[in-house]
């Protein structure tokens, strides 16, 4: 069977089983058992696969016609520029949290300056203000797609990265070990998870928390609803659980000068702000992402 009756019969299959994209779907996965740029199999349609790849190839269009993402079974995700490992421990990173990212680093990046500092806790590292170094906690980090970025783009900075998961923590560190990213990482419910720092303060705490209504969870796509960790996407009854939390909690964890960004979902802008605002945060931005939804709050803590 040569690559473009595959693609013609197993992008026939997907559309019955009502996936997506189909055509799109099935050339990645010829590309990842291929290991063949996606574009090279337009110059190879003609060509026999082997059975030793018609196997694997045949065994992958099943598993998505199953509505098992496409992440999960080639296992990693693009990020920013980055390969990332994903299982089903973890919640596969979007490109909307790509904007969260960038804007997470570059507030990082405002805060050093050329003062070196050291501490017993870690290498050297940049400072500002009154000499402490440069701190950022990616609260609930999944993949650690937020902390990897942090890290790679301000590597003078101190990401810490905490999580409840102990299977979402392991792909964290793998990833994190992948891409020569310094974090530090805690296991534990919140900032429960900080207990053993308790000196430490940050200048960003960045968050892309579950902000799924319970009760909506049962309408998502098949891909979503029973794939991703339901940690990952319940946010409780009206999905702002984890953003009252981060609006209670944070505040102590925060330096002064320091920023809260929080990604959420459509139609959520206006509640969490008033969350945001009842705890007495400075409410600076929400910005929208690549289809102009309102996407992203940038908070500062109160004043003292």
């Amino acid at each position: 069977m040569t690559i473009l009756e595959v693609i013609q019969r197993s992008t026939e299959f997907l559309t019955k089983k009502g996936v997506a994209s189909p055509r799109l779907q099935v050339e990645l996965l010829i590309s990842h058992v291929l290991k063949m740029p996606r574009m090279q199999i337009y110059l190879n349609f003609e060509r026999a696969l082997a059975e030793s790849e018609l196997t694997p190839l045949r065994e992958m269009v099943q598993r998505r016609g199953n509505r098992e993402p496409l992440q999960y079974i080639i296992g990693t995700v693009p990020f920013c520029n980055w390969e990332l490992n994903v299982t089903p421990a973890v919640l596969i990173p979007r490109p909307e949290t790509e904007i969260l990212a960038e804007k997470g680093w570059q507030f990082l990046s405002t805060c050093a300056t050329e003062v070196p500092v050291t501490t017993e806790r870690s290498e050297p590292r940049h400072s500002h203000g009154g000499g402490e170094p440069i701190t950022a906690l990616d609260f609930g980090t999944g993949s650690g797609c937020l902390a990897i970025a942090l890290a790679a783009k301000v590597p003078t900075a101190e990401v810490h990265a905490l999580d409840a998961s102990d299977a979402a923590l392991q792909i964290a560190q793998q990833n994190a070990a992948k891409h020569n990213a310094k974090i530090h990482f805690h296991k534990g419910n919140g900032f429960e998870a900080l207990k053993g720092e308790a000196g430490v303060r940050f200048d960003l705490i960045i968050s892309n928390p579950p902000y799924i209504p319970s009760a909506e969870i049962a309408s998502l796509e098949p891909e979503v609803r029973d794939h991703e960790p339901r940690s990952a996407l319940d946010g409780g009854a009206d999905g702002l659980d984890f953003y009252r939390l981060l609006a209670a909690e944070s505040k102590n964890w925060l330096k002064p000068t320091g920023k809260i960004l929080l990604e959420f979902g459509d139609g959520q802008a206006d509640a969490i702000s008033k969350i945001f605002q009842s705890q007495k945060f400075v409410v600076e931005s929400v910005e929208c992402d690549y289809s102009q939804r309102p996407r992203i709050l940038s908070a500062r803590p109160p004043l003292s």
